[in-house]
């Protein structure tokens, strides 16, 4: 049995509470600009899974490499390896309370998480959209994301149906989920969004 609190790579200093919410939502749900909000109000850290794969991809480590080759591959990143970065981050902000968005993506992710960091979220943030509201918000963005394309696009909420809403439901069975109404404009979501994040008043308002 090893002493968790000894583990040198990604445990944290002392007993410093960690808040963690993850953030989930289908493509175009808004929660992108949803995070920007609350840490700017509430004083949280943004980490999204995706941007420090993409990160660690860019900065040509081996551990990179082998992420780019995996997603060439279409071999879904072991849960491990992203855990791994999103810890790292954690660990490097010196923050104690963050938003992990578009993560866990799956049950199995789930799992790892809490398995390997021993953080239970404190909630989970969902962004419930109707599929034909996302749908319309990606194809009016165009921001140049070539995966904004309607049957790449339905490909996505696919996934995200099958893979995320179970992470979803199964936090809703412990009381964890907090719903958010995602299709009306963005001051009315955030609105919704300050009333949960209250407890959490930060300086930073």
């Amino acid at each position: 049995m090893v002493d968790a609190s000894k583990d040198v790579d990604g445990s944290f200093p002392g007993e410093k509470k960690i808040t963690v919410v993850f953030v989930l939502g289908g493509p175009g749900s808004g929660k992108g600009t949803q995070c920007a909000n609350i840490v700017k109000h509430f004083g949280f850290t943004h980490l999204s899974a995706g941007d420090l794969l993409r990160a660690e991809i860019k900065s040509g480590s081996e551990n990179g490499t082998m992420i780019q080759n995996m997603i060439k591959e279409g071999k879904i990143v072991p849960s491990e390896v992203t855990i791994k970065l999103l810890q790292k981050a954690m660990l490097e902000t010196g923050n104690d309370k963050f938003l992990i968005d578009g993560f866990p993506r799956n049950e199995e992710n789930r799992a790892a998480f809490e398995k390997l960091t021993k953080i239970e979220p404190e909630f989970v943030l969902f962004f419930d959209c109707p599929e034909e509201e996302m749908e319309r918000r990606l194809l009016s963005r165009n921001q140049g994301r070539d995966d904004d394309n309607i049957e790449t696009i339905r490909k996505r909420f696919k996934v995200f149906v099958e893979s995320s809403l179970p992470v979803v439901e199964y936090y809703a069975a412990k009381g964890k989920v907090r719903k958010i109404d995602a299709a009306k404009p963005i001051d009315e979501v955030f609105e919704a969004v300050k009333a949960i994040f209250a407890p959490f008043n930060a300086e930073a308002v």
